[in-house]
């Protein structure tokens, strides 16, 4: 079991489940299997990596969400309200796998939360072809810094913490009118040979190859429209 607070579980929205199948099947060397309600779980090496699921609103966003574990998604609901934050959906059952919500910060970038009962989370990451980091891009810096530091203290500073998210200035990279926002991180043996294959299965490169505190990062888009990046470390 993840710690709270530790990034545990990635997943899609998209119009076209199927169309995301074969561009990240392709460019990560994921498999797919059918999952909980309309979601693809992504399998690397046979272990739980990623999900894709289809959007039942077109005027839903084409992102890549974060999940973060808790043990209590209710109290951390409860906490998250009461440092600011906004709650885009309860608590709610996803059958035996867990408990999830979606909730934001107080600038409004917008995260999950997972309570693990069957599925804990992530069965690889750290190498190629699974998460490797998650970046939040915000506008207030210090109001970050207290929210995140205070709602997952143990994980960012307890003796045992080996942080999986960090944060920087929307400006660093993005236009000063985008959204605060968190980016998920996929790990590459070779950021340029992963950026031709975005090109070729139709993606294109928002930013970089750039070198960040954490690695060697591009920022691209899916054929869909979601936006994520590559990391080498």
């Amino acid at each position: 079991m993840y710690a709270e607070g530790v990034p545990c579980w990635v997943d899609a929205q998209l119009a076209d489940v199927e169309a995301g199948k074969r561009f990240y099947g392709e460019l990560f060397g994921w498999t797919f299997e059918d999952w909980f309600g309309s979601f693809a779980q992504a399998l690397k090496d046979g272990e739980p990596v990623a999900a894709l699921v289809r959007k039942v609103d077109g005027r839903l966003p084409t992102v890549w969400t974060v999940y973060f574990a808790t043990p209590d998604a209710v109290a951390l609901v409860r906490r998250v309200r009461e440092a600011g934050g906004q709650i885009v959906s309860a608590p709610v059952p996803a059958g035996d796998l867990g408990v999830t919500a979606l909730v934001t910060d107080p600038e409004g970038a917008v995260f999950a939360l997972w309570q693990p009962q069957e599925h804990p989370g992530f069965g690889r990451r750290h190498e190629p072809g699974t998460f490797a980091w998650a970046e939040l891009y915000a506008r207030d810096a210090e109001a970050a810094d207290a929210f995140y530091g205070d709602l997952f203290q143990e994980a960012l500073f307890g003796p045992d913490a080996e942080p999986d998210f960090g944060r920087a200035p929307v400006s660093d990279v993005f236009p000063a009118e985008m959204p605060p926002h968190f980016l998920v991180h996929f790990a590459v043996e070779d950021v340029p040979a992963a950026l031709e294959d975005v090109l070729r299965l139709g993606g294109r490169v928002q930013a970089g190859p750039f070198e960040a505190s954490y690695g060697t990062v591009a920022v691209v888009t899916d054929n869909q429209g979601a936006s994520f990046a590559l990391l080498h470390r």
